[in-house]
């Protein structure tokens, strides 16, 4: 007690010059900016509640003020967009704690309390606490933690701690700390079902000491332990230290390693690890994404792909891992390619087997998965040979202990063909070829000469050009690396603008061929150009040049050339996913169509949460989907793209879109958030299940329009009619998960929606899907 006290007295007097000046609570009608030195402080001066920075902009949220470290411990909101400078903390006069814009707008509630308040005060403990006018607290953000758990800070049964991205992205990552109803405190991947099968640590807690209503704690020595339901302490996980001038918390880190830090306060050191599990940085599940291992190098995780992968995304590779190849079909023959057998040792992957064959040796296996068109891993340990099927997940390696544990064999495509190098030409030349060999040099000689000088003339004349031209478009295009083409040379080559590809939003693209007549493109010229076709170019100019993925139809250059203005793509090959479903004779088999409707999910998803600012779509349906050679799915056409600044999370702007593909909201001019693209791409996963279009007068009445007939043979347990041709071959689960997931996108209600993540992840099958989707059926009929 003694210790306890002489720390809050050290407390008290490191903060109380700049305590005078601080406000420790908030009243009625007051608010905070993201300028100065705007924030409600504790009385002890260590923690403080206001905005943070966040990314191009600010998030709110709690965070130690009084320590060298500003180490943040709850966000409001994690989830949402950061919020511009303009925007304010405000106790309204009525009670509520809001975010508001410029201009008095409400952008959202923090804390959602159910009745009105008098009074926000942030204690000394870090605890953020509504009282109403009775003295009573009606909301705490300790009822609502995030990754940090803090002294006094109890996290009940049925409560979890979740990661953040990074260090300075706090919205929600990809691992959870679980104190579950069985009492045991359980570490999981984020939405993952909680079986042994995703744990990856655990308390292990005896449940007839626990109850189901044990609570995990943290005191101010730093001791951790359980409390079983009556309130008595009966596990400690940690014993506690030193409280002298010592702080402690504990948090779920990104890398999923749940962990105790202290604090000396009285100095300027960094927050030490007193304890942590687990010990093995690679064992969170889930930590390198599908189709990729973790390592330790040098007692660090590292991430890799096995041989024939390639990362999803070289900047981030805990994304995890794509094939590097296009894989062959199990319903065609295709004799270009053929296969071969790598092997990666003392790797192991959660098992997703189909077959298991025992008794055979390395050879056996590594021949039995070859010959298997469904076989696209095999792991090979005591004489068993059990057969995968991508994706494979929660890959590790396991480390050197003397003995080989598991073989993995991956199969690996390579290309049939050779290449050759030509034979030297051996012919005979004369003396007549030698000497005339000599005459066309000199003569070469002495044009190179003449050429050199019309090439300067030139040169000066196209630098003079472009610099005006530059100076023209002083600002267009910001920081965007992309290649400035002229009308006459786009002109140039597309023949005169001859062969049309199709048109799109705003514009008519056609075919083309780059001077060096090696790269084939897709030019689209835009036609409106006054009003929405001039914002349509700046959209596109400003959104796709600064993406970079493989399921994004890539921008190579643009022509701002005089009132010309044009964008050049690279050229997708088997045209639109409409052409590909509809035109086509034959058929994208199950598997295809699972591929296909990924490729666009990640698509969605990079433009939703990873690319540099977040984009909405707001036009995918099967025309604005483009196919390669490869029959990989590219999103193209950002033409009517609303690009979110960081302050337009939420916008409310005229319809846009494609028929049979809209969000209801835009119909409800409600705000659109990037829950319209779920919306589409709901639609367009059940279109391309279906190998229908969204809305077919050539069948009966009750199935032309596809949600409907969807959810009618959903409901009514009649599934096998979507995909009649391959009823023999279709696994019947697999069939209701994947409408499961298109019915969840196409909700009415935007909230209920997945996220785009969420959405990534069913498909890839790494989160279970909720049996039942809550209200489905309700908004077809719109």
């Amino acid at each position: 007690m003694a210790s306890t006290a002489l720390t809050f007295l050290f407390l008290s007097a490191l903060s109380m010059a700049t305590a005078q000046q601080r406000n420790f609570n908030l009243s009625l009608g007051s608010s905070l900016s993201t300028t100065g030195n705007s924030f409600l402080l504790s009385q002890s001066g260590i923690f403080a509640f206001g905005f943070l920075p966040f990314g191009n902009g600010f998030t709110v949220g709690i965070w130690y003020e009084g320590t060298p470290q500003k180490t943040v411990v709850w966000t409001a909101n994690r989830n949402d967009p950061p919020v511009s400078s303009t925007t304010t903390i405000v106790f309204t006069s009525d009670g509520r704690l809001i975010l508001q814009e410029l201009g008095g707008h409400e952008k959202s509630n923090i804390t959602g309390a159910t009745g009105p308040a008098s009074i926000a005060s942030i204690l000394n403990s870090g605890n953020l606490v509504l009282y109403n006018s009775n003295s009573s607290i009606i909301w705490q953000s300790f009822d609502y933690p995030t990754d940090n758990l803090l002294p006094g800070q109890p996290l009940r049964a049925d409560s979890e701690l979740v990661s953040s991205i990074s260090e300075t992205n706090h919205s929600k990552g990809s691992f959870r700390i679980l104190m579950q109803n069985d009492g045991n405190l359980g570490m999981y991947p984020v939405d993952s079902p909680l079986n042994g099968d995703y744990s990856y640590w655990a308390t292990d807690t005896n449940f007839s000491l626990a109850g189901e209503n044990a609570t995990l704690m943290l005191d101010g020595s730093g001791r951790l332990y359980i409390l079983n339901t009556t309130g008595v302490l009966f596990r400690n996980i940690t014993n506690g230290g030193p409280t002298d001038g010592m702080i402690y918390r504990a948090a779920i880190d990104a890398d999923g390693i749940f962990r105790l830090y202290s604090l000396q306060l009285n100095g300027n050191s960094d927050w030490s690890i007193e304890w942590s599990e687990p010990k093995d940085k690679c064992s969170p599940k889930g930590l390198c994404g599908i189709n990729a291992y973790c390592d330790l190098v040098n007692q660090q995780p590292l991430c890799s792909c096995p041989p024939g992968f390639v990362s999803i995304n070289q900047k981030r590779t805990t994304l995890g891992c794509d094939r590097n190849f296009v894989a062959q079909s199990c319903s065609f023959e295709n004799e270009h390619i053929e296969y071969t057998i790598q092997e990666l040792q003392n790797t192991t992957w959660a098992e997703s087997t189909y077959d298991i064959l025992s008794n055979l040796t390395r050879e056996e296996c590594n021949q039995a998965c070859l010959v298997d068109c469904s076989c696209e891993a095999a792991l090979f340990v005591d004489q068993e040979c059990r057969k995968q099927r991508l994706p494979l997940t929660f890959g590790k390696r396991q480390q050197e202990d003397g003995k080989q544990i598991t073989t993995v064999f991956l199969k690996v495509g390579m290309g049939s063909g050779q290449n050759g190098t030509p034979a030297p030409n051996e012919s005979r030349k004369g003396l007549q070829m030698d000497l005339l060999i000599i005459s066309v040099a000199c003569a070469s000689f002495a044009l190179s000469i003449l050429a050199f000088v019309a090439f300067l003339i030139l040169r000066y004349r196209l630098w003079a050009y472009r610099k005006v031209r530059n100076e023209v478009s002083e600002g267009l295009i910001d920081d965007v690396s992309l290649r400035a083409y002229t009308y006459s040379e786009l002109e140039v080559a597309t023949n005169g603008f001859l062969e049309k590809l199709g048109k799109g939003s705003f514009g008519t693209v056609f075919k083309g061929t780059l001077s060096s007549g090696q790269r084939k493109i897709a030019v689209k010229r835009l036609e409106k150009i006054v009003a929405e076709g001039e914002v349509e170019f700046l959209n596109e100019m400003r959104s796709i040049g600064r993406t970079c993925h493989r399921n994004l139809v890539r921008l190579l250059g643009y022509c701002h050339d005089g009132s010309n203005r044009l964008l050049v793509y690279e050229y997708m090959s088997n045209g639109t996913l409409s052409d590909y479903l509809f035109k086509s004779e034959i058929k994208p088999n199950w598997d295809e169509r699972i591929k296909i409707s990924l490729n666009i999910a990640r698509g969605i998803l990079y433009l939703h949460e990873e690319c540099e600012t977040q984009i909405i779509h707001c036009d995918i349906n099967p025309n604005n989907i483009l196919m390669d050679e490869f029959g990989c799915a590219k999103i193209a056409d950002f033409g009517l793209a609303k690009l979110l600044m960081p302050d337009h999370s939420r916008t409310l702007t005229g319809i846009r879109g494609t028929r049979g593909y809209v969000a209801p909201e835009w119909h409800k001019n409600l705000p659109i958030t990037v829950k319209v693209d779920v919306y589409s791409f709901g639609i367009v996963f059940l279109v391309i299940i279906c190998c229908r279009r969204s809305i077919d007068i050539n069948v009966p009445e009750d199935e032309a329009v596809l949600v409907d007939w969807v959810y009618n043979c959903f409901k009514d347990n009649e599934m096998q009619k979507l995909v009649p041709e391959e009823v023999v071959v279709l696994d019947q689960q697999n069939l209701e998960r994947m409408v499961r997931i298109g019915l969840w996108c196409i909700e009415e209600d935007p909230a209920v929606r997945p996220s785009m993540k969420k959405v990534v992840q069913m498909l890839e099958g790494t989160v279970e899907i909720i049996p039942i989707p809550p209200c489905a059926g309700s908004s077809f009929q719109h």
